[in-house]
């Protein structure tokens, strides 16, 4: 009798898992569009062109997930979140998805209960200021009013900072980047403070980027990539491996323009495991076998939607520095696809 008690227990919470598992992929299968949040814009990493068509480097994380899952990479609903908003449109299922350039920190992963599945940006937190303010360093801001985004870890950093320094400082609270640039532009704060990828996105959308620095110090670590809900484990495989066939297509030297001809098979059996010419790899996420190849096609490799969007020969200009390849001395690296 206890055995078939404990057989009935297990087949319950069997199911149950099973059902709370499958959720977001087959929700998304069955709805045919990704809900991914996303900023509310900042430009390279997510905003809207002028027809209104979202791009940019997390935007590309998206686009590359709906088309390993639905096959096409413009099936994706984009919702704009801002600090403050994200985390509850994530734990409610208003989105399947937050790509949104945020950081992996302990209380994130653990307290609220999410799942981060990569770091697609290794970052730190910087300051901008105007040229004519004649500051050099961070140290000497003492008594400045600075701009910052409310309910991150900016936030947080900064009060670190400034109290480990002994200096004081005035917070100006905003919302989004957009009302921090508006503000920052109209001299409401000396300045301002985010991640140093957000500073130079935001720098390069001024009309004089010239007249704005970025003073020296880093004065955090950053891990900036997706996340999803606790508990969908089958969910967080998807999104996690959809990063990880782009980041191993760069290092495979697979891409957007030679992607169709090695997905007629090659001699690495690494890259045809990733493009679904060989093994099972597909059918083991609950995806067709060329769902790393659709990821791929739908904005290019790591590398590319790096250098496309924020690269140095964009208007962000930004190098790879920590976000080179682990085989030219980054951070970026993927387990192996077998």
């Amino acid at each position: 009798m206890k055995n078939s008690v404990l057989l009935g227990a297990m087949t319950v919470a069997g199911l149950a898992a099973g059902a709370a598992a499958a959720g977001t992929l087959d929700d998304v299968k069955a709805r045919g569009t990704l809900n991914c949040g996303v900023t509310t814009g900042l430009v390279g990493f997510a905003a809207p062109d002028a027809n209104g068509v979202w791009e940019g480097f997390d935007v590309g994380v998206c686009r590359a997930v709906a088309a390993a899952v639905l096959g096409d990479p413009n099936a994706v609903e984009f919702v704009p979140t801002t600090g403050q908003t994200r985390f509850t449109a994530l734990a409610s299922g208003e989105i399947d998805f937050l790509a949104r350039n945020t950081t992996w920190t302990f209380s994130r992963d653990v307290d609220l209960k999410f799942e981060f599945t990569g770091v697609n940006y290794y970052d730190g937190q910087g300051f901008m200021v105007p040229r004519d303010l004649g500051v050099s360093s961070a140290k000497d801001l003492d008594g400045a009013t600075v701009c910052i985004q409310t309910g991150t870890t900016t936030e947080l950093n900064l009060a670190d900072f400034f109290r480990s320094n002994n200096i004081s400082y005035e917070p100006v609270p905003i919302e989004t980047n957009a009302e921090a640039q508006q503000q920052y532009l109209a001299g409401a704060c000396d300045v301002y403070t985010t991640d140093a990828s957000g500073l130079a996105a935001t720098r390069a959308t001024f009309e004089a980027p010239g007249d704005h620095v970025l003073l020296p110090e880093i004065i955090s670590k950053e891990p900036l990539g997706p996340l999803v809900r606790h508990g969908d484990n089958e969910w967080a495989d998807v999104t996690r491996w959809t990063l990880n066939a782009l980041i191993t297509a760069e290092e495979l030297g697979v891409t957007s323009a030679n992607i169709a001809e090695l997905s007629a098979g090659t001699d690495n059996p690494e890259i045809n495991r990733l493009l679904g010419t060989e093994g099972e790899l597909g059918a083991m996420l609950g995806l067709e076998a060329d769902w790393a190849k659709n990821a791929i096609m739908a904005g290019g490799n790591y590398g590319e939607l790096f250098e496309k969007n924020i690269g140095e020969n964009t208007p962000i200009g930004l190098a790879r520095g920590l976000n080179a390849m682990w085989t030219e001395g980054g951070l970026i690296y993927s387990p192996p696809f077998r």
